[in-house]
């Protein structure tokens, strides 16, 4: 089974910064690391690897610095791993970002599977992996929290929803999104993560991946973000309730029904 599991470098959630005069996240000189998220689809590519066979091909864009996050997946079991690098990538939104990917796939070809986190903390948006899906008319499942079988021709999988969860069987080649509840990433070995770092990561261009420059970047982004503004600051006083059970119950729901929150 070939799968790809597509992957994002991401500014730390502690370094992130807006520009005011963009609208966009400034990138140069914050501390980087792998999507959160992505390390859950990591895994679980590499665990259907270990069960079925076949290889991992973890897939990214951005600028070369972007290794580190693929390196990152190297050293927890991938095969191989591609990076879509040059400035006509920049600026793109959830769109055209889908677009590369799914150009990036198709080159690489006879894909059964591609996996991707459910969303970045930079957007938040948890529109990539659908988007790649539409664009390369796979079946798919977002909020994936458990792969139950693997066989030549589908998957069956568990998706959450509101009241739980839904089991479905998806043909192959097919997409899915998992979350966090899907499992624990490896710690790489301190062989594995030295192997990784030795890896070659080939950078591909627009006409490597066969995909359309007035589709890329900033310009062919549909999305505009008009305003940001940063969340309203939580009141931090804690309430201590005296008493026994009872009496600090009674007494926490007058607290609640006088803040109007019950």
């Amino acid at each position: 089974m070939k799968i790809v599991v597509c992957i994002k470098q991401v500014p730390s959630a502690s370094d992130a910064k807006i520009d005011p005069e963009t609208k966009r996240i400034v990138r140069e000189g914050s501390k980087s690391v792998l999507n959160p998220f992505d390390l859950y689809a990591v895994e679980e590519a590499v665990r259907i690897k270990e069960r079925t066979g076949g290889e991992v091909i973890a897939l990214s864009m951005g600028p070369e610095s972007a290794k580190n996050a693929l390196i990152e997946a190297l050293s927890m079991g991938a095969d191989d791993a591609l990076l879509l690098c040059d400035r006509a990538f920049a600026g793109s939104d959830t769109w055209a970002t889908s677009y590369a990917l799914s150009k990036a796939i198709e080159k690489i070809g006879d894909v059964d599977l591609v996996i991707c986190g459910k969303q970045a903390i930079d957007g938040d948006t948890a529109q990539v992996g659908p988007g790649i899906a539409s664009k390369l008319g796979m079946m798919q499942a977002a909020n994936v929290l458990s792969v139950d079988a693997v066989s030549a021709d589908s998957l069956t999988v568990k998706r959450m929803n509101e009241r739980g969860y839904d089991v479905l069987r998806l043909k192959l080649p097919a997409l899915i999104t998992v979350v966090k509840d899907i499992n624990f990433p490896r710690i790489p070995t301190l062989r594995n993560a030295r192997i990784a770092r030795k890896k070659e990561i080939p950078l591909l261009k627009p006409a490597d991946i066969g995909a359309d420059p007035e589709k890329l970047g900033l310009a062919a982004s549909p999305t505009r973000v008009v305003k940001t503004a940063p969340p309203a600051v939580r009141e931090g006083a804690t309430l201590n309730i005296a008493g026994d059970a009872g009496e600090a119950a009674a007494a926490l729901v007058n607290e609640l029904s006088s803040r109007g929150l019950l």
